[in-house]
Protein backbone atom coordinates (compact mmCIF):
# COMPACT_ATOMS: atom_id res chain seq x y z
CA UNK A 1 0.00 0.00 0.00
CA UNK A 2 1.21 3.53 -0.69
CA UNK A 3 0.32 7.01 -0.07
CA UNK A 4 -0.22 9.46 -2.64
CA UNK A 5 2.98 11.98 -2.89
CA UNK A 6 2.42 15.68 -3.56
CA UNK A 7 4.89 17.51 -5.23
CA UNK A 8 3.63 20.82 -4.69
CA UNK A 9 4.67 22.33 -1.49
CA UNK A 10 4.56 25.75 0.44
CA UNK A 11 8.44 27.67 0.61
CA UNK A 12 6.99 29.19 4.45
CA UNK A 13 9.82 31.42 4.18
CA UNK A 14 9.32 33.27 1.30
CA UNK A 15 5.18 32.91 1.79
CA UNK A 16 3.72 36.16 3.27
CA UNK A 17 0.13 34.91 3.45
CA UNK A 18 -1.31 37.24 1.03
CA UNK A 19 -4.51 34.65 0.52
CA UNK A 20 -3.93 35.28 -3.40
CA UNK A 21 -3.41 31.43 -3.73
CA UNK A 22 -5.92 30.77 -1.17
CA UNK A 23 -8.95 32.67 -3.55
CA UNK A 24 -7.36 30.85 -6.68
CA UNK A 25 -6.86 27.05 -5.55
CA UNK A 26 -9.57 25.46 -7.28
CA UNK A 27 -10.68 23.07 -4.97
CA UNK A 28 -10.28 25.07 -1.98
CA UNK A 29 -7.40 23.00 -0.51
CA UNK A 30 -5.41 25.95 0.81
CA UNK A 31 -6.41 27.81 4.25
CA UNK A 32 -3.92 30.55 5.86
CA UNK A 33 -2.78 29.42 9.26
CA UNK A 34 -0.53 31.75 11.46
CA UNK A 35 0.20 34.24 8.60
CA UNK A 36 1.09 31.36 6.02
CA UNK A 37 -0.54 28.88 3.38
CA UNK A 38 -0.98 25.64 4.19
CA UNK A 39 -1.78 23.12 1.12
CA UNK A 40 -4.47 20.27 2.54
CA UNK A 41 -3.14 17.13 0.88
CA UNK A 42 -6.33 15.31 0.77
CA UNK A 43 -8.22 18.33 -1.21
CA UNK A 44 -4.82 19.02 -3.44
CA UNK A 45 -5.12 17.91 -6.97
CA UNK A 46 -1.44 19.32 -7.74
CA UNK A 47 -2.63 21.15 -10.60
CA UNK A 48 -0.13 23.77 -9.71
CA UNK A 49 -2.38 26.75 -10.17
CA UNK A 50 -1.06 28.19 -6.68
CA UNK A 51 2.40 27.67 -8.48
CA UNK A 52 1.13 29.67 -11.36
CA UNK A 53 -0.57 32.84 -9.01
CA UNK A 54 2.12 33.26 -6.38
CA UNK A 55 3.68 36.59 -6.61
CA UNK A 56 6.15 36.01 -3.67
CA UNK A 57 7.14 32.09 -5.51
CA UNK A 58 6.28 30.80 -2.15
CA UNK A 59 4.41 27.40 -4.06
CA UNK A 60 6.99 25.19 -6.25
CA UNK A 61 7.03 22.02 -7.32
CA UNK A 62 9.67 18.97 -5.93
CA UNK A 63 10.99 17.08 -8.49
CA UNK A 64 14.54 15.55 -9.55
CA UNK A 65 17.10 17.64 -10.38
CA UNK A 66 19.81 17.08 -13.32
CA UNK A 67 22.08 16.99 -11.05
CA UNK A 68 20.44 13.91 -9.10
CA UNK A 69 21.07 11.37 -12.45
CA UNK A 70 22.59 8.49 -12.00
CA UNK A 71 24.63 8.68 -15.33
CA UNK A 72 26.70 5.51 -14.52
CA UNK A 73 23.58 3.91 -15.57
CA UNK A 74 22.16 3.95 -19.15
CA UNK A 75 19.73 6.75 -18.94
CA UNK A 76 17.10 6.77 -21.11
CA UNK A 77 15.22 10.36 -21.46
CA UNK A 78 11.79 10.78 -21.74
CA UNK A 79 10.78 13.65 -23.54
CA UNK A 80 7.06 14.60 -23.39
CA UNK A 81 5.66 15.97 -26.87
CA UNK A 82 5.09 19.46 -25.20
CA UNK A 83 9.58 19.87 -25.49
CA UNK A 84 9.04 19.91 -28.63
CA UNK A 85 7.29 22.99 -28.58
CA UNK A 86 9.54 24.62 -26.39
CA UNK A 87 11.94 26.16 -28.98
CA UNK A 88 11.33 29.41 -31.80
CA UNK A 89 12.48 28.17 -35.48
CA UNK A 90 12.65 24.13 -34.93
CA UNK A 91 11.92 22.66 -37.69
CA UNK A 92 13.45 19.51 -37.17
CA UNK A 93 12.55 17.54 -33.96
CA UNK A 94 15.68 14.98 -34.31
CA UNK A 95 18.12 18.40 -33.32
CA UNK A 96 15.93 18.12 -29.80
CA UNK A 97 16.70 14.34 -29.77
CA UNK A 98 20.33 14.79 -30.54
CA UNK A 99 21.19 17.74 -27.78
CA UNK A 100 19.49 15.35 -25.35
CA UNK A 101 21.85 12.74 -26.48
CA UNK A 102 24.84 15.55 -26.21
CA UNK A 103 23.61 16.15 -22.81
CA UNK A 104 24.77 12.57 -21.87
CA UNK A 105 21.82 10.45 -22.43
CA UNK A 106 22.11 7.03 -23.34
CA UNK A 107 18.99 6.62 -25.68
CA UNK A 108 15.58 8.93 -25.90
CA UNK A 109 12.14 7.55 -26.56
CA UNK A 110 9.76 9.66 -27.34
CA UNK A 111 6.44 9.57 -25.07
CA UNK A 112 4.52 11.25 -28.47
CA UNK A 113 5.44 7.63 -29.60
CA UNK A 114 3.70 5.99 -26.75
CA UNK A 115 0.82 8.63 -27.13
CA UNK A 116 0.47 7.22 -30.07
CA UNK A 117 0.63 3.97 -29.12
CA UNK A 118 -1.93 4.96 -26.68
CA UNK A 119 -4.61 6.27 -29.22
CA UNK A 120 -4.91 3.07 -30.59
CA UNK A 121 -5.31 1.10 -27.68
CA UNK A 122 -8.37 3.64 -26.84
CA UNK A 123 -9.52 3.00 -29.75
CA UNK A 124 -9.95 -0.31 -29.52
CA UNK A 125 -10.86 -0.14 -26.05
CA UNK A 126 -14.09 2.24 -27.11
CA UNK A 127 -15.40 -0.66 -29.59
CA UNK A 128 -15.08 -2.87 -26.55
CA UNK A 129 -19.19 -4.07 -25.68
CA UNK A 130 -20.36 -2.89 -22.32
CA UNK A 131 -18.24 0.37 -22.23
CA UNK A 132 -19.52 3.84 -20.40
CA UNK A 133 -19.82 6.34 -22.54
CA UNK A 134 -18.65 8.83 -23.06
CA UNK A 135 -15.15 7.38 -22.11
CA UNK A 136 -13.31 10.06 -20.38
CA UNK A 137 -9.09 10.20 -21.02
CA UNK A 138 -6.84 9.42 -18.10
CA UNK A 139 -3.87 11.31 -19.45
CA UNK A 140 -3.96 14.39 -17.48
CA UNK A 141 -3.69 13.04 -13.52
CA UNK A 142 -4.68 16.15 -12.37
CA UNK A 143 -8.00 15.32 -13.45
CA UNK A 144 -7.95 11.68 -12.79
CA UNK A 145 -7.34 12.89 -9.21
CA UNK A 146 -10.07 15.20 -9.53
CA UNK A 147 -12.58 12.68 -10.36
CA UNK A 148 -11.53 10.22 -7.93
CA UNK A 149 -12.18 12.99 -5.18
CA UNK A 150 -15.13 14.71 -5.94
CA UNK A 151 -16.84 12.69 -8.87
CA UNK A 152 -16.00 9.27 -8.07
CA UNK A 153 -19.12 8.18 -9.93
CA UNK A 154 -17.19 8.81 -13.25
CA UNK A 155 -14.13 6.80 -12.12
CA UNK A 156 -15.68 3.57 -14.41
CA UNK A 157 -15.59 6.26 -17.59
CA UNK A 158 -12.09 6.35 -16.98
CA UNK A 159 -9.78 5.18 -19.81
CA UNK A 160 -7.38 2.04 -18.03
CA UNK A 161 -4.71 2.20 -19.84
CA UNK A 162 -1.72 3.73 -18.88
CA UNK A 163 -0.62 7.17 -19.78
CA UNK A 164 2.04 7.86 -22.61
CA UNK A 165 4.83 8.85 -19.90
CA UNK A 166 4.59 5.71 -18.37
CA UNK A 167 3.96 3.83 -21.24
CA UNK A 168 6.98 5.09 -22.89
CA UNK A 169 8.91 4.42 -19.89
CA UNK A 170 7.90 0.68 -20.19
CA UNK A 171 8.64 0.62 -23.59
CA UNK A 172 12.03 2.34 -23.10
CA UNK A 173 12.86 -0.30 -21.27
CA UNK A 174 11.72 -3.30 -22.77
CA UNK A 175 13.69 -1.68 -26.52
CA UNK A 176 16.87 -1.35 -24.50
CA UNK A 177 17.31 -4.53 -22.65
CA UNK A 178 16.25 -5.82 -26.38
CA UNK A 179 19.06 -4.10 -27.53
CA UNK A 180 21.81 -4.12 -24.94
CA UNK A 181 21.50 -7.60 -23.82
CA UNK A 182 24.41 -7.33 -21.47
CA UNK A 183 22.25 -4.84 -19.35
CA UNK A 184 20.32 -5.81 -17.01
CA UNK A 185 17.10 -3.88 -15.51
CA UNK A 186 18.71 -2.29 -12.26
CA UNK A 187 21.54 -0.90 -15.23
CA UNK A 188 19.05 1.35 -16.81
CA UNK A 189 17.22 4.51 -16.03
CA UNK A 190 14.16 6.11 -17.39
CA UNK A 191 14.06 10.00 -17.09
CA UNK A 192 10.80 11.36 -17.68
CA UNK A 193 10.95 15.52 -18.73
CA UNK A 194 7.82 16.67 -17.61
CA UNK A 195 5.58 20.02 -18.16
CA UNK A 196 3.68 20.27 -14.73
CA UNK A 197 4.25 18.71 -11.04
CA UNK A 198 0.98 16.51 -11.89
CA UNK A 199 3.24 14.04 -13.70
CA UNK A 200 5.53 13.60 -10.74
CA UNK A 201 3.39 12.63 -8.17
CA UNK A 202 1.66 10.13 -10.00
CA UNK A 203 4.93 8.72 -10.89
CA UNK A 204 5.88 8.66 -6.99
CA UNK A 205 2.79 7.11 -5.92
CA UNK A 206 3.64 4.23 -6.56
CA UNK A 207 1.27 1.13 -5.40
CA UNK A 208 2.64 -2.20 -3.27
CA UNK A 209 3.82 -5.00 -6.33
CA UNK A 210 3.72 -2.10 -9.15
CA UNK A 211 6.45 -2.17 -11.27
CA UNK A 212 7.94 0.94 -12.11
CA UNK A 213 8.79 2.23 -15.21
CA UNK A 214 10.00 5.77 -14.70
CA UNK A 215 12.89 6.21 -11.91
CA UNK A 216 13.27 10.23 -12.79
CA UNK A 217 11.08 13.11 -13.45
CA UNK A 218 12.57 16.24 -14.03
CA UNK A 219 11.54 19.53 -15.06
CA UNK A 220 10.67 20.71 -18.28
CA UNK A 221 12.19 24.26 -17.81
CA UNK A 222 15.40 23.23 -16.13
CA UNK A 223 16.17 20.46 -19.76
CA UNK A 224 15.79 23.35 -21.90
CA UNK A 225 18.29 25.78 -19.96
CA UNK A 226 20.65 22.61 -20.36
CA UNK A 227 19.60 22.02 -24.24
CA UNK A 228 20.20 25.23 -25.10
CA UNK A 229 24.04 24.81 -24.74
CA UNK A 230 23.81 21.28 -26.76
CA UNK A 231 21.05 21.93 -29.85
CA UNK A 232 23.41 22.84 -32.28
CA UNK A 233 21.30 23.59 -35.87
CA UNK A 234 23.90 23.90 -38.14
CA UNK A 235 24.65 20.13 -38.03
CA UNK A 236 22.53 17.25 -39.37
CA UNK A 237 21.74 15.01 -36.09
CA UNK A 238 22.93 11.61 -36.74
CA UNK A 239 20.50 8.75 -37.46
CA UNK A 240 20.22 8.10 -34.58
CA UNK A 241 18.31 10.92 -33.11
CA UNK A 242 15.58 10.04 -35.98
CA UNK A 243 12.51 11.23 -34.48
CA UNK A 244 10.38 8.38 -34.29
CA UNK A 245 6.62 10.03 -33.37
CA UNK A 246 4.66 11.58 -36.38
CA UNK A 247 2.38 14.38 -35.98
CA UNK A 248 -0.77 12.59 -34.26
CA UNK A 249 1.64 11.77 -30.86
CA UNK A 250 3.10 15.66 -31.24
CA UNK A 251 -0.97 16.87 -31.09
CA UNK A 252 -1.10 15.66 -27.65
CA UNK A 253 0.56 18.11 -26.45
CA UNK A 254 -2.38 20.52 -26.97
CA UNK A 255 -5.90 20.41 -26.13
CA UNK A 256 -7.95 18.23 -28.63
CA UNK A 257 -4.96 16.48 -29.93
CA UNK A 258 -5.33 13.38 -28.11
CA UNK A 259 -9.53 13.72 -29.24
CA UNK A 260 -8.78 14.58 -32.80
CA UNK A 261 -6.50 11.55 -33.28
CA UNK A 262 -8.84 8.69 -32.47
CA UNK A 263 -10.91 10.09 -35.57
CA UNK A 264 -14.35 10.31 -33.89
CA UNK A 265 -16.94 12.76 -34.53
CA UNK A 266 -18.69 12.43 -31.43
CA UNK A 267 -15.75 14.21 -28.97
CA UNK A 268 -15.42 17.32 -26.54
CA UNK A 269 -11.93 18.94 -25.25
CA UNK A 270 -11.62 21.30 -22.57
CA UNK A 271 -8.55 22.77 -20.72
CA UNK A 272 -8.09 25.11 -17.73
CA UNK A 273 -8.65 23.80 -14.43
CA UNK A 274 -12.42 25.84 -13.90
CA UNK A 275 -13.23 24.84 -17.01
CA UNK A 276 -12.78 20.94 -16.67
CA UNK A 277 -14.48 21.25 -13.58
CA UNK A 278 -17.95 22.28 -15.06
CA UNK A 279 -17.63 19.67 -18.03
CA UNK A 280 -17.48 17.47 -15.09
CA UNK A 281 -20.21 18.51 -13.44
CA UNK A 282 -22.25 17.91 -16.46
CA UNK A 283 -21.04 15.38 -17.21
CA UNK A 284 -22.28 13.75 -13.23
CA UNK A 285 -25.67 15.63 -14.17
CA UNK A 286 -26.15 13.57 -17.48
CA UNK A 287 -26.20 16.17 -19.56
CA UNK A 288 -23.84 14.89 -21.79
CA UNK A 289 -25.07 11.80 -23.39
CA UNK A 290 -24.28 12.60 -27.22
CA UNK A 291 -20.34 12.40 -27.45
CA UNK A 292 -18.20 9.30 -27.39
CA UNK A 293 -15.01 10.55 -26.02
CA UNK A 294 -13.80 13.75 -23.40
CA UNK A 295 -10.53 14.97 -23.42
CA UNK A 296 -10.06 16.99 -20.25
CA UNK A 297 -6.67 18.82 -19.59
CA UNK A 298 -5.58 21.05 -16.50
CA UNK A 299 -3.54 23.28 -18.13
CA UNK A 300 -4.56 25.92 -21.37
CA UNK A 301 -3.57 25.22 -24.09
CA UNK A 302 -2.89 21.46 -23.15
CA UNK A 303 0.67 20.35 -21.86
CA UNK A 304 2.52 23.07 -23.62
CA UNK A 305 1.09 25.54 -20.84
CA UNK A 306 2.06 23.58 -17.48
CA UNK A 307 3.58 25.18 -15.25
CA UNK A 308 7.44 23.33 -15.34
CA UNK A 309 7.30 24.14 -18.82
CA UNK A 310 9.53 27.30 -19.68
CA UNK A 311 7.63 28.99 -22.87
CA UNK A 312 4.08 30.60 -22.98
CA UNK A 313 1.55 27.94 -23.78
CA UNK A 314 0.04 29.69 -26.19
CA UNK A 315 3.35 30.54 -28.09
CA UNK A 316 4.43 26.94 -27.66
CA UNK A 317 1.33 25.84 -29.31
CA UNK A 318 2.14 27.98 -32.02
CA UNK A 319 5.69 26.40 -32.26
CA UNK A 320 4.46 22.54 -32.26
CA UNK A 321 2.00 23.67 -35.42
CA UNK A 322 4.36 25.26 -37.29
CA UNK A 323 6.64 21.89 -36.54
CA UNK A 324 3.98 19.37 -37.72
CA UNK A 325 3.88 20.69 -40.66
CA UNK A 326 7.52 18.56 -41.26
CA UNK A 327 6.35 15.55 -39.99
CA UNK A 328 3.88 13.20 -41.28
CA UNK A 329 1.72 10.22 -39.83
CA UNK A 330 3.49 7.26 -38.85
CA UNK A 331 1.88 4.13 -39.00
CA UNK A 332 1.87 2.42 -35.63
CA UNK A 333 2.32 -1.63 -34.71
CA UNK A 334 0.87 -2.77 -31.52
CA UNK A 335 0.92 -6.51 -31.11
CA UNK A 336 3.91 -5.93 -29.18
CA UNK A 337 2.39 -3.95 -26.59
CA UNK A 338 1.10 -5.62 -23.79
CA UNK A 339 0.23 -5.05 -19.76
CA UNK A 340 -0.63 -1.93 -20.44
CA UNK A 341 -3.54 -1.64 -18.00
CA UNK A 342 -3.21 1.46 -15.62
CA UNK A 343 -6.78 0.92 -13.44
CA UNK A 344 -8.53 -2.74 -12.80
CA UNK A 345 -12.19 -1.50 -14.91
CA UNK A 346 -11.41 2.21 -14.71
CA UNK A 347 -11.09 2.50 -11.27
CA UNK A 348 -8.79 4.14 -9.42
CA UNK A 349 -6.96 1.99 -6.92
CA UNK A 350 -7.74 3.66 -2.71
CA UNK A 351 -3.78 3.10 -3.05
CA UNK A 352 -4.05 6.64 -4.35
CA UNK A 353 -5.99 8.98 -2.45
CA UNK A 354 -5.72 9.06 1.11
CA UNK A 355 -9.04 8.51 3.21
CA UNK A 356 -11.33 11.79 2.33
CA UNK A 357 -13.27 12.31 5.44
CA UNK A 358 -13.84 15.20 8.18
CA UNK A 359 -14.48 12.71 11.01
CA UNK A 360 -13.08 9.54 11.95
CA UNK A 361 -13.82 6.63 13.83
CA UNK A 362 -11.29 5.16 16.81
CA UNK A 363 -9.50 2.51 14.19
CA UNK A 364 -8.99 5.22 11.81
CA UNK A 365 -11.70 4.36 9.04
CA UNK A 366 -13.70 6.93 8.38
CA UNK A 367 -17.27 7.38 9.73
CA UNK A 368 -19.91 8.38 6.73
CA UNK A 369 -22.57 9.35 9.17
CA UNK A 370 -20.80 11.77 11.47
CA UNK A 371 -19.39 13.52 8.11
CA UNK A 372 -22.95 13.54 7.00
CA UNK A 373 -23.40 15.31 10.60
CA UNK A 374 -20.66 17.62 10.17
CA UNK A 375 -21.65 18.75 6.93
CA UNK A 376 -25.19 19.53 7.61
CA UNK A 377 -23.53 21.60 11.16
CA UNK A 378 -21.46 23.09 8.48
CA UNK A 379 -24.24 24.62 6.27
CA UNK A 380 -26.52 25.69 9.55
CA UNK A 381 -23.42 27.74 10.36
CA UNK A 382 -23.01 28.95 7.16
CA UNK A 383 -26.58 30.89 7.11
CA UNK A 384 -25.12 32.11 9.81
CA UNK A 385 -22.27 33.97 8.27
CA UNK A 386 -22.01 37.51 6.67
CA UNK A 387 -21.46 35.56 3.12
CA UNK A 388 -18.53 37.95 2.06
CA UNK A 389 -16.29 35.21 1.26
CA UNK A 390 -13.36 37.85 1.64
CA UNK A 391 -10.69 35.22 2.63
CA UNK A 392 -9.61 37.46 5.99
CA UNK A 393 -10.00 33.76 8.19
CA UNK A 394 -8.26 32.19 6.58
CA UNK A 395 -10.74 30.33 4.26
CA UNK A 396 -11.25 30.27 1.01
CA UNK A 397 -15.34 31.10 1.52
CA UNK A 398 -17.67 31.38 4.27
CA UNK A 399 -19.26 27.71 3.63
CA UNK A 400 -15.38 26.63 3.76
CA UNK A 401 -15.02 28.12 6.96
CA UNK A 402 -17.76 26.74 8.78
CA UNK A 403 -16.46 23.04 7.75
CA UNK A 404 -13.55 24.28 9.67
CA UNK A 405 -14.98 25.49 12.49
CA UNK A 406 -17.02 22.69 12.55
CA UNK A 407 -13.86 20.14 12.29
CA UNK A 408 -12.26 21.90 14.88
CA UNK A 409 -9.43 23.64 12.40
CA UNK A 410 -11.04 26.96 12.93
CA UNK A 411 -12.66 29.07 15.21
CA UNK A 412 -16.02 31.10 14.90
CA UNK A 413 -13.95 34.42 16.47
CA UNK A 414 -11.67 33.96 13.25
CA UNK A 415 -14.42 35.87 11.05
CA UNK A 416 -13.18 39.50 10.84
CA UNK A 417 -16.59 40.49 9.39
CA UNK A 418 -18.87 38.93 11.85
CA UNK A 419 -16.83 40.52 14.68
CA UNK A 420 -17.43 43.55 13.32
CA UNK A 421 -20.64 43.52 12.77
CA UNK A 422 -21.11 42.23 16.35
CA UNK A 423 -19.17 45.63 17.90
CA UNK A 424 -21.56 47.78 15.84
Amino acid sequence: MAVYTHSVFVDHEKCTGCTTCLRRCPVEAIRIRNGRSVINPNQCIDCGECIRVCNHHAKKASYDKLSDLDYSKYLIALPAPSLFGQFNHLDEADFVIQGLRDMGFSDVYEVAKAAEYVTDLTRIYMSSPGVVRPVISSACPVVVRLIKLRFPTLCEQLVPVMPPYELAGKLARERALKAHPELSPDDMKTVFISPCPAKVSWAKSVMEGQTVYVDYITSMNDVYMELLKHMKHDVDPGPEAACEAGSVGLRWATTGGEAASLMNEGYLSADGIDNVIKVLDDLESGMLTDIGFVELNACSPGCVGGVLAPTNGYVARLHLQNLQKTVVVKPNDISHIENVERFSGGVIPEEYIEAEAFTYMPDGAPNMLAMMLAMKKAEALADKLPKKDCGACGSPTCKAFALDVVNGEARIEDCVVRNQMESL
